[in-house]
């Protein structure tokens, strides 16, 4: 798919986001099948594309209320691999950070290519929903939210 902005990540940040909120791997027996990198706003200031993703949310609201008062966490990245999507990775991977989070935070946040629907599919089938649409690089992303305090 041409037009997409791949956010990159060395180990400094991925040891520093596992620190502040500990990512999630699926495995087949010993091989990584998923990921989800998870991040809170501390970790905004270490990588560019995450600090605009920030800024953005920051300046949006939801439910009539300005997200920069919300507690969320944002999915920085989600990649399943191609042999084991349909599966129902994505929904196992929020499913968990739901659990393990909404103690904390009222909601997760991300963003999906516009020109991926089989993701967004994915994101909508676990229960975000599209709150706003942002245009970076040549794609235009759509802003996705799961609220965990209002199911």
């Amino acid at each position: 798919m041409q037009g997409f902005v791949t956010a990159q990540y060395d180990l400094d940040l991925l040891n520093t986001m596992h620190k502040e909120r500990p990512s999630i791997i699926s495995k087949d027996a010993n091989k990584v099948v998923g990921y989800a990198l998870v991040t809170t706003k501390n970790v905004m200031p270490h990588h560019p594309l995450l600090c605009d993703l920030f800024t953005v949310l920051e300046k949006m609201e939801y439910n009539g209320s300005s997200l920069s008062l919300v507690n969320y966490i944002v999915v920085g990245q989600l990649c399943v691999a191609k042999e084991y999507r349909g599966m129902g990775l994505v929904q196992k991977m929020y499913g968990h950070f739901r659990e393990t989070l909404a103690h904390q935070f009222q909601c997760c946040i991300t963003d999906v290519a516009r020109n991926n629907p089989r993701s967004l599919q994915a994101h909508l089938k676990t229960g975000f929903t599209i709150i706003n649409t942002l245009p970076y690089g040549e794609t235009e992303w759509d802003i996705v939210l799961w609220d965990w305090k209002s199911e």
